[in-house]
C-alpha cells in the first residue's frame, strides 16, 4: 500500500508560541512527529510551513519541506498548496498528521490509510474511547458517533450521544475525536471548493462541512497509542513526561 503523509507545520501558536521547535528529549516537537510517520511505512512524508525557522529545523534533521504561504486557515488548506507545488496524483492516499502530535503510533498513521482505502468513503479519521464522564463534559474534547459499518453520523463538542437521565451515562458508548485523517488527493482539492456550513461554523469543526455536503468520513477505534497533543506549555510537560 502507498500513501503520503503530510504534516501541516505553523510556527504560531496562541496559546504556545513556537511549539514545534520546542525541545522534547534533545528533539525539538516536530522531528518526533515526522520519525513517527517515517516509521509508519509511508512512501514520502513532507514538512509544509511558511515558516524558514521551521524549514531550517526540519532540513536539518533531513525532513523533505515543502514552504507554503502563510495565509492558510487549516492544515487541508495547506496540504492542498503542497498537491499542487509538487504535482501530486490525484489517487495519491495522502495522510494529515498535525505537527504537534508527537506521540502518535506509527501504527496508527498506517492504519488510517488502510481504512481509507478499505472503506471506499471519502475521508477516513479515528476515535478513542473517552476516559471519563469530565473528557466526555468537555468542549475542548471533540466527540464524534458513527454507525455500525464505521460512518459518521456526526462530530461536536457537545456531549454526544446525549442520555436522557444522569444515571445512563455510558462510557463503552462514548467516543473522542483524534485529529488525523486521510484523503485522496483529488477530494482534498474538491473539499476546498465547499463552502463552509453553519455546522462547522458554530462547532469550528472542518469535517462538519464534509458531512453537510453528504460525503462519507469512516471512523475506527485507533489501533495504538496516540497520546497527548500539544496545545500548552502544560500539554507539553506531559509529553516529556510520558516519553522519559
Amino acid at each position: 500500500m502507498n500513501f503520503s503523509v503530510i504534516i501541516p507545520a505553523r510556527y504560531a501558536s496562541s496559546r504556545l508560541p513556537a511549539k514545534l521547535i520546542q525541545d522534547i528529549h534533545g528533539k525539538p516537537l516536530i522531528q518526533h512527529t515526522y520519525e513517527n510517520a517515517i516509521n509508519s511505512g509511508a512512501s514520502a512524508v513532507i514538512i509544509a510551513t511558511d515558516d524558514e525557522r521551521i524549514a531550517t529545523l526540519a532540513t536539518e534533521f533531513g525532513a523533505s519541506v515543502c514552504m507554503t504561504g502563510s495565509h492558510h486557515t487549516s492544515g487541508t488548506s495547506r496540504i492542498a498548496e503542497v498537491l499542487q507545488v509538487l504535482d501530486i496524483d490525484d489517487d495519491e492516499v495522502i495522510v494529515n498528521v498535525q505537527g504537534d502530535e508527537p506521540m502518535l503510533d506509527p501504527d496508527v498513521i498506517r492504519q488510517v490509510a488502510e481504512n481509507l482505502i478499505n472503506s471506499n468513503m471519502h475521508m477516513a479519521t479515528l476515535c478513542e474511547s473517552v476516559k471519563d464522564k469530565a473528557q466526555y463534559l468537555d468542549p475542548n474534547c471533540v466527540k464524534v458517533v458513527f454507525d455500525k459499518f464505521g460512518k459518521a453520523l456526526y462530530f461536536s463538542r457537545a456531549p454526544i450521544p446525549a442520555f436522557r437521565e444522569d444515571g445512563d451515562f455510558d462510557k463503552a458508548l462514548c467516543f473522542k475525536h483524534i485529529g488525523i485523517y486521510a484523503y485522496y488527493s483529488g477530494f482534498i482539492k474538491q473539499y476546498l471548493a465547499l463552502q463552509s456550513s453553519r455546522y462547522e461554523q458554530v462547532e469550528k469543526l472542518e469535517q462538519l462541512t464534509v458531512l453537510n455536503e453528504g460525503f462519507d468520513i469512516h471512523v475506527a477505534p485507533a489501533c495504538g497509542s496516540t497520546g497527548y497533543g500539544v496545545d500548552t506549555i502544560e500539554d507539553l510537560e506531559k509529553v516529556r513526561e510520558a516519553m522519559k
